[in-house]
């Protein structure tokens, strides 16, 4: 069977690695996978990239342009907001012709069209879809927040700052409705969270939507000596380390904010810990955040794309903190869990399907900062630390596994091309 396997980039990105992963399990369990991508990354002869011709790179000019006038983000929409209305046509390659399966996932910023995404649909090859967020079945939005507007029909966008019911969103709500009446495309979502939230859109109501979880490579993320990776790092070996990561440390969906003010709260009621605490912070634009706010001694790196650098990140610290705001099924999360770090997030999105309350970490209610403080301090103080680390190890290789990742996603190609399992 030959899958391919299409998203904007290589390995930039949760979609990307997560893909980048299923690829790599597909292979290993004997099905012929290649992924097509923008943006190529690295050397493996099983990744396509097609290059950004000129009229994708003036239709997103064009589309910036078009969302600056009708709201006030600037630069910041191209991770919330997108049109779909440019992309390459994919259908001539070679890759296309020759795949049994199309497999899409995070098409946005140029690969894939809403136009084009009628031609793969009506190709006659089965198309199947992974979820990565809400655009596939909202307006115009990567992530709605408090806006239910997609369960009925989108318009009066809130971030579009827009009180019309006819707006972007409204006309590009309609045009998937259009696209997916037509089609026999087949969902995946990461999360049960995203899952719900796509069976309650009134886009995909009524269609199978599966849930299958991302996977880890268990080989490259694994329990390691603390100390060892510390030296590597430069952190210091006598403080108990809390890891917050992010592509973007200005992303506000990842909740910086929240975790600074937990640690606020943490210091007013342990000040004893001022000096035993450290915070590692790691992602791009560290150096345009302030941290004087923050009353522990925090360490800033820069983003780190290599994983098994990443690794050694996560072997170096004590405590792995998302404060995300929404999500799906965080990468981090299982990266971390799959490093026998225990983890601390709020009770929102996918995150409390990943992190087991009290098990294998902590789950705080939604941006009760209080809350998770005291969920820091429960994990490095009266928690069971070595039993939550083993029970995170357990948890990622039981569930984020490459083998019964790849063998879900094989069962429903199956299905999809008639092959007997």
């Amino acid at each position: 069977m030959r899958v391919l396997i299409i998203n904007t980039t290589e390995r930039q990105g949760g979609p990307a690695i997560a893909a980048y992963r299923l690829t790599e399990a597909l292979k290993s369990n004997g099905i012929k996978a290649k992924m097509l991508v923008l943006e190529k990354e690295t050397d493996k002869v099983t990744t396509i990239a097609i290059e950004k011709t000129w009229r994708v790179k003036r239709g997103l000019f064009i589309e910036k342009i078009r969302l600056n006038l009708h709201n006030r983000l600037g630069r910041q929409h191209r991770y919330r907001l997108d049109l779909g209305t440019v992309g390459e046509d994919i259908t001539s390659l070679p890759e296309f012709r020759q795949a049994d399966i199309i497999h899409l996932h995070w098409i946005n910023d140029g690969m894939i069209s809403l136009h084009m995404l009628q031609r793969i649909a009506a190709s006659g090859k089965p198309v199947v879809w992974t979820l990565h967020d809400m655009w596939p079945f909202t307006g115009i939005c990567h992530y709605a927040h408090d806006c239910d507007n997609y369960m009925k029909h989108c318009g009066s966008c809130p971030q579009l700052n827009s009180s019309r019911t006819g707006d972007l969103s409204s006309r590009f709500f309609d045009k998937k409705s259009v696209l997916f009446q037509h089609s026999s495309i087949r969902f995946i979502a990461c999360s049960h969270w995203l899952q719900e939230m796509a069976r309650k859109s009134s886009l995909l109501r009524g269609r199978k939507i599966a849930c299958i979880p991302n996977a880890v490579d268990t080989r490259l993320f694994h329990k390691r000596d603390r100390q060892m990776a510390r030296r590597e790092l430069s952190l210091p070996s006598d403080k108990r380390l809390v890891l917050f990561s992010s592509e973007s440390v200005l992303d506000r969906r990842k909740g910086f904010d929240y975790l600074t003010d937990a640690l606020k709260v943490l210091a007013a009621a342990h000040p004893e810990w001022k000096e035993q605490l450290g915070l590692v912070v790691l992602g791009r634009d560290s150096e345009k955040v302030s941290f004087s706010e923050i009353p522990f001694t925090v360490y800033p790196m820069p983003y780190v794309s290599d994983e098994k650098q990443m690794s050694l990140v996560y072997n170096a610290v004590d405590l792995y903190a998302i404060p995300s705001l929404q999500d799906n099924l965080p990468n981090t999360v299982v990266e971390a869990m799959a490093c026998g770090i225990p983890c601390i997030g709020f009770n929102v999105g996918g995150i409390p399907e990943m992190i087991d309350h009290l098990h294998n970490g902590y789950i705080a209610d939604y941006k009760d900062t209080r809350h998770f403080a005291e969920g820091i301090h429960w994990l490095l103080t009266e928690g069971d630390y070595d039993m939550l680390s083993s029970e995170a190890l357990r948890k990622a290789h039981t569930t984020y596994s490459e083998t019964s990742v790849a063998a879900a996603h094989i069962a429903i190609y199956n299905q999809l091309t008639g092959r007997s399992e």
